[in-house]
């Protein structure tokens, strides 16, 4: 069972409030009033995969909706301009996602999709959203300009969706970003406020980016923070440890608390419920305690089983950790250790060269 640290109880009965949750079930969209509660998202054992979920909407503020129940987490802006959608949710629910999106905002265009990684479970509705929208283009473009919802990412999701010259891409042609950045940060004003899309080198992968909507003070995260498992750190992709971390300072750098309350700037988590700065920075305490104590490990020579038999989560396992599913308390342990280890080895000094014997001087 998945428990809560005591504060965070506290904040969650202070954060209750009678607002609209909107559930759409298999057959029809149904509607029902009740207290707003925070939503606890598994984590899908087989994202790709995963059987189709009732979704969910918790307002959260300003403009901006957050949709649960579709793999990862979905943040919605709604206003005059149309519909932002940051992330897509699993490919098996894409048709489920449109029909509940065009329910909230009924004759709204979709204008915008913008994937904060590269994971299925949050761009696999790429592929169906994306062609159903509508581009704002400006004049003296060509027919057919406008066509299509823009699908804003890192230049290095796109890499990754896509594939170098003669081989199979791993991903449909239709879900690829079509507009990319590779500077720090991009910027959009869209329904009435400014937008910051800001990259985070090298932390759950290495195309993730953060969404800051200013005017509504709400930040989605991606999977940098999830508050339903130890930090995810995808090797494989570009991802370490210590990249989360640095993502998760400048989290809490962005993030700006209301004065002795509950609230301020929201931050939507790639997985689990609604938080803010607090949430945060218990979060990003716990990596770093983590790290420190393996990465001091890894510094006295100790090996991975070593590690691992010195439970170095303990005393956060109860709250963020998993044996089952996709990301286990194992599968974290195990690639902080590597990630940690190939990094002492490479900041290990090389041996000094051994100085040439000097050819004996003949009499």
């Amino acid at each position: 069972m998945i428990t809560s640290h005591p504060s965070a109880c506290a904040r969650g009965l202070l954060r209750a409030a009678a607002l609209v949750v909107v559930i759409v079930s298999a057959g029809a969209a149904a509607y029902v009033v009740a207290p707003r509660v925070e939503a606890q998202q598994n984590p899908p054992a087989a994202p790709a995969a995963a059987a189709p979920v009732d979704l969910h909407v918790l307002p959260v503020q300003g403009n901006i909706s957050m949709i649960v129940g579709d793999g990862g987490n979905i943040t919605m802006s709604v206003g005059e301009d149309g519909i932002l959608l940051v992330d897509t949710g699993l490919a098996a629910n894409a048709d489920k996602l449109l029909e509940f999106v065009r329910t909230i905002a009924p004759g709204k265009p979709l204008r915008y999709i913008i994937n904060t990684h590269v994971h299925a479970d949050h761009t696999g509705g790429n592929e169906k959203l994306g062609p159903v929208g509508s581009t704002i283009a400006g004049g003296n473009v060509g027919a057919g300009a406008g066509v299509g919802a823009s699908i804003i990412a890192h230049e290095n999701v796109l890499n990754r969706m896509s594939a170098p010259v003669g081989t199979a891409s791993p991903t449909p042609i239709a879900a690829w970003p079509t507009d990319t950045y590779f500077t720090k940060k991009k910027e959009l004003y869209f329904n009435g406020e400014s937008i910051v899309i800001e990259h985070e080198p090298n932390a759950h992968t290495d195309g993730d980016s953060f969404v800051y909507f200013r005017k509504s003070d709400v930040v989605s995260a991606g999977d940098i923070y999830v508050t339903t498992l130890f930090p995810i750190v995808d090797t494989m992709r570009g991802g370490n440890i210590n990249g989360i971390i640095d993502a998760l300072n400048r989290l809490i750098d962005i993030t700006i608390p209301k004065d002795k309350q509950e609230g301020g700037t929201y931050v939507i988590p790639g997985h689990g419920r609604l938080s803010d700065e607090a949430d945060v920075v218990e979060y990003r305490d716990m990596a770093t305690i983590i790290r420190d104590r393996i990465a001091d490990a890894v510094k006295k020579g100790r090996t991975l089983q070593q590690v691992k038999d010195s439970k170095p989560v303990l005393d956060y396992e109860g709250r963020y950790g998993s044996n089952t599913g996709f990301w286990t308390t194992d599968a974290f342990v195990t690639a902080v250790y590597n990630d940690l280890s190939k990094a002492a080895a490479a900041a290990k000094p090389a041996a000094p060269a051994k100085a040439a014997t000097p050819a004996p001087k003949k009499n």
